[in-house]
């Protein structure tokens, strides 16, 4: 289809075409496209055309080379989702606890505070359902490794299986506090459970019953892990100790004493599996090598205490990381550190992103191909990043860069358009209750009762459309020639109090 030639004011005024707008870009990111780009070069790889698709020219048309994150896991600068791409917001807005890209990456569910799924498109960013899941907090979602199954918690220590299609088919009370993490094993036959309660639980996803009971943590388990593709699982709790175990014995292997807070969040590397990685309160994420048993990177670029953090799916030296003051930051291990005096190298975040989220990051995930990243925060909102387009520098002139004060004063224009949507929502919203505190319909609300105080119903046989013509004014219908009965609670003596009282401030003539 072609594209219709954008109005141009300082153009002929006489060219006979009618002026046109420029029409709002949609926040689309269309993975297709660049896969089957990196199909065809990949069968035709011979082709001399195609040497230069790997390396990146400073033009517009090249967007069409941009190739998946697979192809250039090389280059990994290029892949790191600085971009913000589009926020997403209910219309009741709660806090968002858990995101979850769904196996094929089409679509995000997201887990509230107040119990529901949402779920977003992955391509166009926009809203497609809504359904309440839980009596309680969302606090863990994870997908098998099938993609056949849902594994949700809640605050109530509930364990719900889902299908593909949200259907619920079996809830599980799982632990008597709250539930921190849901993970599934390789085999998808056994998953583990972290809570409240200091422990952790294996069990067999097909019977739903408990197999083995994982004790050893002093306090509370916030994060738990099953390795990609070992017997292994990791632990994290608010007892400053990251545990690893084998589900088979159900004995703790080793005890990694590096935090100094709450460890909030312990991941494998998907990729590889070599790597562990793991986060706290005491603003720092530290990479444990499995393959030596020892600390192999320090990450020290937070303010504030880290709370989520995602691996990269297809590039094994990215990670990201959220904070509790809404700030994001980017990792690449492979990138020149510096030594903290040991075999320890202390990494510096590659890019960072201090006004992502007004809040808390409480989770973030990646997209299946790696060239999205999806964050989910307090500040009830879930944004969507991507990579940097071809020669495209605005990106961190963004409020997300800069802040609010500073994009503002740059952007007056913009100001004005990012304030009147919300200036919209809340004179809905305003208009909504005056029509319910004046007892009016509400649009979509439905029929509403009536009142016998203000309207009393019609007696039988007469209505609006056949009412009858009362005697003393022939004609029209429903009048009649003695005065109309006063309301309910009504008192003759007030009326001529206020008329004695208005004839006596009334003017004398002179």
């Amino acid at each position: 289809m072609a594209q219709k030639r954008a109005f141009d004011a300082g153009g002929n005024p006489g060219d006979g075409l009618p002026p046109r707008k420029f029409s709002h870009r949609r926040p689309v990111t269309d993975y297709g496209s660049s896969l089957a780009r990196w199909i065809l070069d990949r069968r035709l790889d011979f082709r001399p055309h195609c040497q230069a698709s790997t390396s990146f020219a400073e033009e517009g048309s090249y967007l069409k080379e941009l190739l998946p994150s697979i192809n250039t896991s090389s280059n990994v600068v290029a892949q790191i989702p600085v971009r913000h791409i589009h926020a997403s917001l209910n219309k009741i807005k709660h806090p968002i606890n858990m995101v979850k890209w769904t196996p094929e990456g089409r679509r995000l569910l997201t887990g509230s505070s107040s119990g529901e799924f949402t779920l977003w498109n992955g391509m166009g960013f926009n809203f497609e359902t809504i359904m309440q899941a839980h009596d309680s907090a969302i606090r863990a979602l994870e997908y098998s490794h099938g993609a056949d199954w849902l594994l949700s918690g809640d605050q109530d220590g509930f364990v719900k299986y889902w299908q593909t299609n949200f259907n619920n088919v079996k809830v599980l009370r799982a632990h008597e506090s709250p539930i921190r993490d849901v993970s599934f094993c390789p085999t998808d036959a056994k998953f583990v459970t972290a809570s409240d309660d200091g422990n952790l639980k294996i069990w067999n996803f097909g019977e739903g019953e408990e197999e083995r009971l994982l004790s050893g943590h002093g306090w509370d388990v916030k994060s738990a892990d099953w390795h990609p593709y070992k017997g292994l699982i990791v632990s994290g709790s608010k007892d400053h100790l990251v545990k690893l175990w084998d589900p088979r014995s159900a004995r703790c292997l080793t005890t990694l004493h590096g935090h100094k807070n709450t460890v909030s969040r312990v991941r494998f590397q998907p990729s590889q599996g070599n790597l562990l990685a793991t986060c706290g309160r005491d603003m720092t994420i530290r990479i444990f090598d499995l393959r030596t048993m020892k600390d192999l990177y320090i990450l020290r670029d937070h303010e504030k205490e880290v709370s989520s953090l995602a691996w990269h799916p297809t590039i094994p030296s990215l990670l990201s990381s959220g904070a509790l003051d809404g700030s994001v930051r980017h990792f690449v291990l492979d990138e020149l550190s510096s030594s903290t005096g040991g075999s320890v190298s202390l990494v510096r975040a590659a890019v960072s992103v201090p006004h992502a989220h007004e809040n808390a990051v409480w989770s973030m995930e990646y997209h299946p191909l790696g060239h999205i990243l999806c964050t989910g925060s307090n500040d009830r909102s879930t944004r969507f990043w991507g990579r940097p387009r071809v020669g495209e520098v605005e990106s961190f002139s963004d409020r997300q860069y800069t802040g609010e004060g500073s994009y503002d004063s740059r952007n007056p224009a913009d100001k004005g358009k990012r304030r009147q949507p919300h200036k919209e929502e809340e004179e809905d919203a305003d208009d909504d209750d005056y029509l319910v505190d004046q007892q009016m319909p509400v649009p979509g609300a439905g029929p509403m009762p009536m009142n016998p105080n203000i309207m009393p119903p019609f007696p039988p046989g007469i209505g609006l459309g056949n009412a009858l013509a009362l005697p003393g004014l022939p004609g029209l219908p429903g009048l009649g020639s003695f005065p109309p009965p006063l309301p309910g609670g009504f008192d003759p003596t007030l009326v001529a109090l206020a008329a004695a009282m208005q004839q006596s401030q009334a003017p004398r003539p002179q």
